[in-house]
């Protein structure tokens, strides 16, 4: 199993996940559905970025903390690798047996639980390296039963477009939908991360800081969503602020600082990112096709 998939509770284990900060009616519900005699596998829906595998990631965390229902104390959270299963496939049926293999492990073990993450790709995968079956049809009769329960993760074109369609495996998934966090909440959650990224780059943000890098991100970082969007701006400029020359480093991050960092992000000239001067908005720029068009944002009323 080691081979094909990464233990998410050692890895919580030794430090290598996040703890999850709000996302609690989700669990919860992850949780409830997992709890189920049958259909009990959770599919978490949502665009890229809201934090899908992050519910997953985060209930293995809370679950070698001890914060979880006693059912669930001695679950271990499997993390699928589809792409080792099917690497060195020369031959017709390898990936059958590997996945069949894989199956057989966690039906024995009945505390534990297969995430995979973009679950659309399993349909049609180990079919082209010339197996009868895929990886969907292998799965299916074990998850009707209930003797193996999964975790999957995709956003809603995909689910649409390929996994819906698939109506004998989409029946066995209760569907979650994982919306984009609101600015409070992401505010929230990055205050929660706040410590992580503070002693991986050895400086210090300031509240206005966490603040701007949500509402900048918001207003000019239009291809990706929250939190993803802002954590990353938080992440860029902890490590712009530590790339500095010895001379001109600080060790505190500012709004200055953020709003450098969402304009190199976003292509636009810096003096039109501001939280505070709303004026610079109005300003003529040429967009690119990761930023607003300036001509676009008008100046909220207050």
């Amino acid at each position: 199993m080691e081979n094909f998939t990464t233990n998410l509770n050692q890895l919580a284990r030794v430090g290598g996940i996040d703890p999850l900060i709000g996302r609690e009616k989700e669990l919860e519900r992850a949780i409830q559905v997992l709890c189920r005699r049958r259909k009990n596998n959770p599919l978490l829906v949502g665009e890229s970025g809201v934090g899908k595998t992050a519910i997953a990631e985060g209930l293995a965390w809370r679950i070698v903390q001890g914060d979880v229902p006693e059912v669930m104390a001695d679950c271990t959270i499997y993390s699928l690798d589809i792409g080792s299963l099917l690497a060195g496939t020369k031959y017709r049926g390898d990936f059958e047996k590997r996945f069949k293999a894989l199956l057989k492990q966690l039906e024995q073990d009945t505390n534990s639980i297969l995430f995979i993450d973009e679950i659309h790709t399993i349909i049609g995968a180990g079919a082209a390296s010339g197996g009868q079956v895929d990886a969907a049809n292998l799965i299916k009769p074990l998850l009707s039963s209930g003797k193996i329960r999964v975790i999957g993760s995709t956003t809603y074109q995909e689910f649409s477009n390929i996994f819906e369609k698939d109506r004998a495996l989409a029946r066995r998934f209760q569907k979650i939908d994982i919306t984009e966090p609101s600015v409070e909440e992401t505010v929230q959650i990055i205050n929660g991360l706040k410590p992580k990224y503070e002693a991986h780059h050895d400086v210090r943000y300031t509240a206005k800081a966490v603040r701007a890098a949500v509402e900048l991100a918001v207003k000019y970082i239009n291809d990706r969503h929250l939190p993803d969007k802002a954590i990353d701006v938080i992440d860029e400029a902890g490590a712009r602020a530590r790339l500095m020359p010895v001379s001109k480093r600080k060790k505190t991050v500012n709004v200055a600082d953020i709003e450098s960092v969402v304009a190199r992000i976003a292509r636009i000239p810096e003096k039109s990112v501001s939280r505070s001067d709303r004026d610079t908005l109005k300003k003529p720029g040429r967009p690119s096709e990761n930023a607003w068009s300036l001509d676009r944002i008008k100046p909220s009323r207050r």
